[in-house]
């Protein structure tokens, strides 16, 4: 495993920290700058729609560039938003701070995800990927509990030096092991040709994908407290010991999810996909019961973190050559799904359905994303079949649309 990676897996960790410890700290910020929770509640808001923007305007900003010195960059501009963050005296600079650290979040996971695929061999691709993405599933597992009981116990502004520390570390590690890239996309024609990956109906696809299958797992987990206290029976202080069960699963779904997708990617999601399905519908039937309830939420995690690399994966492999700003994009699909997810499920919840129609909004979410990515599976095998037999048939190539799998496969060989 290139060393460099795990470079990148450690500015994942502080990115993920960053964006969810907050959850876990609102009423020491609430009650820190006199807002109400609500208002404080604008902070992960906020922050999930600056990711979106730092997604694609970032990304598109950047695309001539060589990649690694883009990285350092965007870990420089998380380190100065976690500063804000950490010495804000009001409200405002407070957003401020969370803004400009999410601006760093959606541009980094999808340049890095391209460099973590060029820095192995075509066959492990989505393996890299995956270990870029193990320091998000770390941040769950590990650094949101233990961030959290930072901020308990030594005031919130504590957790945020410390992510200003991980940021420095991380920093330091792309700069020292993750090696040149090269002249970015200049190759590909910058972003004009960047821009051209979107004439793809497969990378469109695949970040649909993304947003109903992503967000139907996110929409089950926002609510999941509520779940679990007032469904389940759990007590209150049961819950993070629960969630770090969840973060496990994230962590071994990511990993298998991976290793899967460097076989075949499309088989992969639609196994997923199909699993997480089921899973949502027996947690929600079961939700009642606690060791039921536990081992669901496990399998939750699991097979809900599972789809992210082959997701990624995706989009990059239809993005016509070009694939940083589809990689970016769809790191903020994952954002806008997070968004749909839990606001369907709030409004269950405020139609007066109960506390587990989250989970089923979640289910029929996801089972949409899976009829998706059938469609997109079968028109790609179409796709591939028809430009194979013009090959065999000794007839000039077909037109974009119909090489654009051949396409793809020659630059995951070129990446």
């Amino acid at each position: 495993m290139p060393i460099g990676l795990i470079a990148l897996a450690l500015g994942g960790f502080g990115i993920g920290l960053t964006e969810f410890v907050i959850m876990g700290l609102l009423p020491e910020v609430a009650a820190d700058f006199r807002v109400t929770e609500a208002t404080a509640g604008w902070l992960i808001s906020g922050y999930a729609l600056a990711v979106v923007v730092g997604a694609l305007l970032l990304t598109a900003a950047v695309t001539r560039f060589d990649r690694k010195p883009v990285l350092a960059a965007l870990m420089v501009l998380f380190i100065a938003g976690n500063l804000v963050s950490a010495t804000a005296p009001d409200y405002t600079l407070m957003m401020v701070g969370r803004i400009i650290a999410a601006l760093a979040h959606g541009a980094f996971f999808g340049i890095g995800a391209v460099v973590a695929a060029s820095m192995v061999a075509p066959t492990k691709k989505a393996g890299a990927i995956a270990i870029m993405f193990t320091g998000l599933t770390a941040a769950n597992v590990l650094g949101v509990p233990f961030g959290t009981m930072l901020g308990q116990a030594a005031g919130w502004r504590s957790t945020f030096w410390a992510i200003t520390g991980i940021g420095v570390l991380a920093l330091v590690g792309i700069v020292a092991l993750v090696p040149k890239t090269g002249g970015g996309d200049a190759a590909a024609g910058g972003l004009r040709g960047e821009l051209r990956a979107f004439r793809s109906g497969q990378v469109w696809l695949s970040i649909f994908v993304t947003i109903l299958g992503y967000g139907g797992m996110f929409g089950a987990f926002t609510y999941i407290a509520f779940t679990l206290t007032e469904v389940t029976g759990f007590s209150a202080a049961t819950v993070p010991w629960l969630l770090i069960l969840f973060g496990v699963g994230l962590f071994i779904g990511n990993t298998l999810g991976g290793k899967a997708a460097d076989r075949n990617v499309d088989r992969t999601l639609l196994v997923v996909l199909a699993a997480l399905v089921v899973v949502l519908v027996v947690f929600a039937l079961t939700s009642a019961n606690q060791p039921m309830t536990i081992g669901s939420m496990v399998l939750l995690g699991g097979f809900g973190f599972a789809t992210v690399p082959g997701l990624q994966m995706r989009v990059m492999k239809y993005a016509d050559g070009a694939p940083t700003l589809a990689s970016g994009a769809n790191i903020g699909a994952f954002n806008v799904g997070n968004a749909l997810g839990a606001w369907i499920g709030g409004v269950t919840i405020t139609a007066g359905l109960g506390y587990t129609s989250p989970i089923w909004a979640g289910a029929g979410i996801t089972l949409l994303g899976l009829g998706v990515m059938a469609f997109a599976a079968v028109a790609a095998k179409k796709d591939t079949q028809r430009g194979v037999m013009a090959d065999d048939a000794g007839r000039p190539a077909p037109s974009a649309a119909g090489s654009e799998a051949v396409r793809a496969d020659a630059e995951l060989q070129r990446l």
